[in-house]
């Protein structure tokens, strides 16, 4: 539950800098998979963000 906590409140700052409110907009992302495998499930998400040629990635 913390986990999803956190991915809400990054993503609302995403949202909040992506609205162009300080200049330039920068283009939120989010990603989120599951996997099935032979040792069982898995699964992971990432948030990112972009601003001209700059583009950074986290995933968990």
């Amino acid at each position: 539950m913390q986990i999803l906590r956190v991915v809400i409140l990054i993503t609302a700052g995403f949202a909040l800098a992506g609205c162009g409110a300080d200049g330039e907009p920068i283009q939120p992302s989010m990603s989120a998979n599951i996997g099935v495998g032979s040792s069982g499930t898995y699964g992971g998400v990432g948030v990112g963000l972009q601003r001209g040629g700059l583009g950074v990635f986290l995933g968990l």
